[in-house]
Formats: C-alpha cells, structure tokens, sequence
C-alpha cells in the first residue's frame, strides 16, 4: 500500500539487529512501543514484568540498568529513578502507612532525613534515631508499630561505618524492613544484601555515574514483592528514571571499579597527609587507625572509600578562606565523579537539619567534605596544603 509523502516522513523503517549484538547496550529513546492490539497493550501496562509499553513504566535501557545493578548487589530485583532520592522516597512510601515507626541511624544523609521528617509531618509516621556501633541500642528503640531500619553503608559525610551483621540480624528477628544507603561504598566495597539487608539504595549520580553528567537513583531489593511495592510508587510519583540517564549510568559501571579503586586510593592519601597538620582539628576517614569504625571497616569493606570529612581548627571563618582559596579541587555540591570535589555538609548535604541533629550527625560548622576523583595524589596534596595556609594565615 503506498501512502502519502507525509505520512511516510513520520513513519521511516525501525531497524533491529538480526545478527550481531550490539556491545554497548543501545539508548532506546522513546516514550511508547505499539502492539497489534488493546488486549496486548493492556497487558504490557499491567504491571514491571510485562512487555515494554511506556517508558513513563520501564524501558529496554532502563531495563539492563535494572538487570545490571540487581545482579551487582545480589538482588532479586532493582528499580531505576530519576534520582537517589527518588528512590529512597519510593521504597520508603512503598513500605510505610501512617502511623509506623522507622528507627534510623544517627549519621545519615540530611536528604534521608529530610524525607523522614516529611512523612512524619504529613502521615504521622515516627522517626527514632539511634546509634549503630550495638545493636542493643536498635532493640531498645523498638515498638510494637515499628515497621523500618535506615542505615548507611559509610555514613556521609563523617564515614562511620555501622554494625551491619548485628543491625541487620537485629531487625530481621524484629520483624522489621532494612533499607542500606550503599552509595559511599558501592558493591565494589559492601553488597549489603549478603549481610541481611532487604534494600539496598544508592544515588546513581555519584560513583555509579561517575562522571558529573547524570542525576539518577538505584534500589535493589532481596525479594520481588518489595520492588513491585517501590515500582507502583516510582510510577506513581513519575520517579522512573529516563533512557538517556540510564545509558550514561551503564556507562559509568563499566569503569567503575577502576575509577572506585583510585578514588579510595587518593582518599587514603589525603587523609594521611591531613593528620597532624596544624590548621586540622580532625580528620575522618574509616582508612585511619584512630578512627572509630577502623576495625569494622577493615571487616565489613572491601576498600575504605573516596570521602574524607575535615574539621578546620578555625572553623567557619576558616572554612570560608579555604574553600575559596582551592585551585585545582573544585567546591561542588555532589561527588563521585572523576574530579575531586569539597563541600561544607552544613551548608548544602545537611542543610535540611537544625544545628542539634548537624550535631548528632557529626557535622560541625568547620567541617569540609572531600569526594577524591582521579588526579595525581601530589597534586591534591599541593592543592589542599596551599589553601590550609591560606586558612590559617
């Protein structure tokens, strides 16, 4: 049959591949796929195992970023958004009513809070904030309407690394949930699945990404009932993340483990070199000896991380004078990626709490966080020393 020149414009031949697999996964960017007819749709839309309908649901790249991240962290399942937040807030609504009760972990990341207190104020759901170091403390806060346990894997930005064996072992005999924030770590270093956790979460913009140019969320679940809980949610809220923002995450794994090893590398570095230096208070970093989560780090990790938190000995006014005098390492609000970037948590990630909960969280008004990216350590280190001078002059 041929039609007119108009029709046959929007309509040009879609070309798949009979032979030859292409090695990349391909960006499949459109929003719908046709069927031969409604009961076919219909069924494609009925739930996240169908055929790929809307990519407002899922979608073929989205899919192997799904696949990809599930099998990293030893899932059954994972779900993709449109940021780490977006999928926090999905598993969170997925699993919560009103009136539940979540314990979480003391240090965590101010959004995670943020979150937290929003479902407080809008459906009446509890938040207890307990320590991580004895599980005893978590039964302690325990109650009959307790449904969820938060935790992160390196806690952002003081790199506390909780008990997760006894936490987990803890929670699961309560009945609870576990949700892991896994982004510091990565599964390179922790899968915190093969602990007993139930959920694992990251921020796909940071290490997953790894490159600065993506914003996007993981969660990756033990079992299949909780991630079609957090799918209908992410669906829900139109939180599922985007073709082209998966396809750079998929980017991102396959040099992930090259880029998580240097990162922690030059973290280590750093973080030796800051001991003892004369504008430092404290420095933070799970690699170091005197840190608290030391012993715990060496067990539970595969690597101690790209973060290292920094307390200046001349506090915020110190604070203001260094972080304007760095020249390679770059003030910015994220990190993960392959530059080295610093931040001051009270001012942007933990920004949502009072000065008490900054406090409880480790996050003084001196303190500077670093992200280590891939430059050469002696650089760093040129960098960060002349802007401690500059600091303490």
């Amino acid at each position: 049959m041929s039609h007119h020149p108009e029709t046959r414009a929007v309509r040009p031949p879609v070309v798949a591949p009979v032979e030859g697999q292409p090695v990349s996964v391909p960006i499949h960017q459109n929003a719908t796929f046709a069927f031969d007819g409604p009961a076919d749709v219909a069924a494609a839309m009925a739930g996240p195992d169908g055929a790929f309908a809307y990519s407002g649901y899922t979608n073929p790249t989205v899919r192997a970023l799904e696949l990809a991240m599930a099998d990293l962290e030893d899932g059954a399942a994972a779900l993709a958004t449109a940021s780490g937040m977006a999928a926090m807030n999905s598993v969170l609504r997925g699993l919560l009513r009103h009136g539940d009760h979540v314990i979480a972990q003391r240090q965590l990341f101010g959004g995670t809070v943020g979150a937290l207190a929003d479902l407080a104020g809008r459906w009446g759901v509890e938040v207890t904030y307990v320590g991580t170091d004895d599980p005893a403390e978590l039964r302690a806060a325990l109650r009959p309407e307790s449904r969820v346990l938060v935790l992160e894997t390196i806690a952002n930005p003081t790199g506390h690394v909780p008990d997760l064996p006894g936490l987990l072992a803890a929670a699961r005999e309560a009945g609870l949930v576990s949700i892991v924030d896994n982004t510091f770590a990565t599964p390179l270093l922790c899968r915190p699945i093969e602990h007993g956790a139930d959920v694992v979460v990251h921020s796909a913009t940071k290490y997953l990404g790894g490159h600065h140019d993506v914003v996007g969320g993981i969660a990756a679940f033990a079992d299949r009932e909780r991630y079609v809980a957090a799918w209908n949610q992410a669906v829900t809220l139109g939180t599922v993340a985007d073709p082209f923002g998966a396809w750079l995450v998929l980017r991102g794994l396959k040099t992930l483990p090259l880029r998580v090893r240097r990162q922690c590398d030059n973290a280590l570095t750093l973080a030796r070199r800051l001991v003892g230096h004369p504008a430092v208070a404290a420095v933070h970093q799970p690699g170091l000896p005197d840190h608290p989560s030391h012993a715990r780090a060496g067990r539970l990790l595969a690597g101690y991380g790209g973060i290292v938190a920094v307390d200046l000995a001349g506090g915020s006014a110190a604070v203001e004078k260094f972080l304007g005098a760095l020249r390679l390492v770059l003030n910015a609000g994220s990190l993960g990626g392959t530059e080295t970037v610093v931040s001051h948590p009270a001012t942007t990630s933990h920004r949502h709490l009072d000065p008490e909960a900054r406090r409880a969280a480790g996050v003084g008004p001196g303190l500077v966080r670093f992200a280590f990216g891939l430059e050469h350590p002696d650089d760093l280190v040129a960098d960060v020393e002349q802007a401690l001078s500059v600091a303490a002059g």
